[in-house]
C-alpha cells in the first residue's frame, strides 16, 4: 500500500474562480438564469455545465487564453511540489472538465499530478464533455462520483486527505482522513456533522499538514 495522497477539487479550491463564471460573464449572459435554475435543483450539474461550456463560440486559442486568465491560489505550485517531495501523490478531482485543468497545469509548469475529471475536448468553437455512463466512477448528477474516487484511493493509500469548497465536495469528505474546507463547504459539513479543518488558502493547509507531521517545518 502506498503512503499518502492529497486530493483537491479544482474550481473554487485551486482556482479562485469557476470556469463556468468566466464563460457566463464573457460569452453567455443567459447562463445567469441557468445558474439560478441549477441552484434551485431544476438542472443536474452536468446539464448546467454542458450547456454553458457549449455556448462559447470562440476559436480554441481564445478559449485557452481565457483559461489562462483564471486566477489560482498563488501557493499551489509550491504546495504540490512539497507534497510530492515528501512521499505524497497529488490528485485533482473535479466535477468540471479536465480540458481547462490541463491548460492551467501547463501554464504553471505543474508536473506529476493525476487529474480525475470529466473528459473535455474542443470542437467547433466550444468545449464539450465526454461522459461515459459505463465508467466505474460515473455519476448521473455530476458526471464523476467524487466519493467513489476517494473510496478507491483509500484502497491504494494508507492516508488520503481532501480539499474542497462546495456541495459536490461534501460527499467525498465523508471518506477522507482529513478534509480541508473552504467557503460554502464549511457550512455544509457543519450541518452534516462531518469533521473538517476550515481554511481559506493552501498556505493554511500546508501549516496544518506540517503540524500533523506529513510535511516538514521550514
Amino acid at each position: 500500500m502506498k503512503n499518502w495522497a492529497f486530493v483537491s477539487d479544482f474550481d473554487g479550491t485551486i482556482s479562485k474562480k469557476d470556469f463556468y463564471w468566466v464563460v457566463i460573464e464573457k460569452y453567455f449572459p443567459e447562463g445567469q438564469e441557468l445558474f439560478r435554475k441549477w441552484k434551485a435543483g431544476e438542472m443536474k450539474d452536468i446539464e448546467f455545465l454542458s450547456t454553458v461550456f457549449s455556448s462559447i463560440d470562440q476559436g480554441e486559442q481564445q478559449i485557452i487564453e481565457d483559461i489562462w486568465q483564471i486566477p489560482i491560489d498563488s501557493h499551489i505550485p509550491e504546495f504540490i511540489k512539497m507534497i510530492q517531495n515528501n512521499g505524497g501523490d497529488f490528485y485533482i478531482l473535479s466535477a468540471g472538465t479536465d480540458y481547462y485543468i490541463y491548460h492551467i497545469l501547463e501554464k504553471y509548469d505543474i508536473k506529476g499530478v493525476t487529474v480525475l475529471s470529466n473528459e473535455g475536448y474542443y470542437q467547433d468553437g466550444n468545449v464539450h464533455m465526454n461522459i461515459d455512463p459505463g465508467h466505474r466512477h460515473f455519476s448521473e448528477r455530476y458526471g464523476i462520483d467524487k466519493s467513489k474516487v476517494i473510496q478507491d484511493l483509500k484502497e491504494e493509500y494508507e492516508t488520503v486527505h481532501f480539499a474542497g469548497d462546495s456541495e459536490p465536495d461534501s460527499h467525498p469528505a465523508v471518506y477522507a482522513d482529513l478534509t480541508f474546507a473552504k467557503d460554502a463547504l464549511k457550512d455544509i459539513l457543519k450541518e452534516k456533522n462531518i469533521p473538517f479543518i476550515p481554511v481559506t488558502a493552501f498556505e493554511e493547509v500546508e501549516a496544518e499538514l506540517q503540524r500533523k507531521g506529513f510535511l516538514p517545518h521550514d
